[in-house]
């Protein structure tokens, strides 16, 4: 008898996940994303190379530094980077955020001198997001407890892809819990998810489950963000907007290597979703060399500050 009626709870949390999923266009075909976004990049994107577009990326930034060398030396000269940033250009935004390994959470907090810079840690055994869930938890509330301001999880993508949504899900909103009011980003590892439907469906699984922001890549992987993900991604936050009123926001990550490429992101966003989301608290970007390219374009040579 305990054993129906187990099977029988669980089978109604199978039905509200697909129940959720069933509200939303998951008929997309592959061929059809890639041409809106080659046309949209062909039409939209010169009109968005300006100055002032370049300037706002630089003030979207997660200055991000996940190496397997980082040393509190090298993260601390990092986060003084930032701190001289304001006095050398004071008249160029600040970037958004520091972005690092939970052990660096203290070291960046106590360091850091400028006023709205967030500390975001990756946690929940970032890259794989292979471990137990009593560990990721503990993980996060370390890194808070340290002074991370916002945390970037991963999706278990090993379970999604198996089609176990209940504990894909269950553990976004444990993560989330532990996050209480600090901002979680859920990166969705769209280079291993191989199809735009399946990059809708994780997208709104993870709002569903209480993300603040869903994130392309944890950089890791080949391929990382790309403009097809992200605008399926961007499409996915419309429509849950329309539907529930929650605004998410957006952060591609990994692959960006040209200020080109951060304009492409920019204009996704801008046409997707509209001007509501063009600020630095709903569209961030995700990367380590971007940070010099956007400064030596607005500043009209190379320089590597960073």
């Amino acid at each position: 008898m305990i054993m129906s009626e187990h099977a029988h709870h669980h089978e109604s949390d199978i039905n509200k996940y697909e129940q959720v999923l069933s509200k939303y266009n998951l008929d997309i075909d592959d061929e059809k994303v890639k041409a809106a976004v080659d046309k949209l990049i062909a039409e939209k994107v010169p009109a968005n190379d300006t100055l002032d577009v370049k300037k706002f990326l630089m003030g979207s930034v997660e200055l991000t530094t996940l190496q397997t060398t980082d040393s509190e030396e090298s993260v601390l000269k990092f986060t003084e980077r930032v701190n001289a940033f304001e006095n050398t250009y004071p008249h160029l935004p600040h970037v958004a955020t520091i972005c690092v390994y939970p052990c660096f959470a203290q070291i960046v907090s106590q360091s850091l001198e400028v006023e709205g810079v967030e500390v975001a840690c990756v946690s929940g055994s970032f890259p794989s997001s292979q471990a137990l869930i009593e560990v990721k938890v503990a993980e996060t509330a370390l890194a808070i407890h340290d002074g991370a301001t916002e945390i970037d999880i991963v999706m278990s993508v090993g379970k999604f892809l198996s089609g176990d949504y209940e504990s894909v899900c269950d553990e976004i909103s444990e993560l989330k819990a532990t996050c209480g009011e600090r901002k979680m980003k859920v990166i969705l590892e769209t280079g291993c998810l191989k199809s735009a439907s399946n990059i809708k469906k994780a997208s709104i699984l993870a709002m569903y489950s209480g993300a603040d922001y869903i994130k392309t890549s944890t950089g890791k992987v080949s391929p990382a963000a790309t403009p097809e993900a992200a605008y399926v991604m961007c499409q996915a936050i419309k429509e849950y907007y329309d539907q529930t009123g929650i605004q998410i926001g957006f952060k591609p990550a990994g692959g960006m290597n040209t200020v080109h490429d951060a304009l492409v992101y920019y204009t996704i966003v801008k046409e997707v979703l509209g001007e509501k989301w063009l600020t630095n608290q709903w569209l961030r970007l995700g990367t380590s060399r971007l940070a010099n390219l956007l400064l030596s374009e607005v500043e009209g040579r190379e320089i590597k500050f960073f």
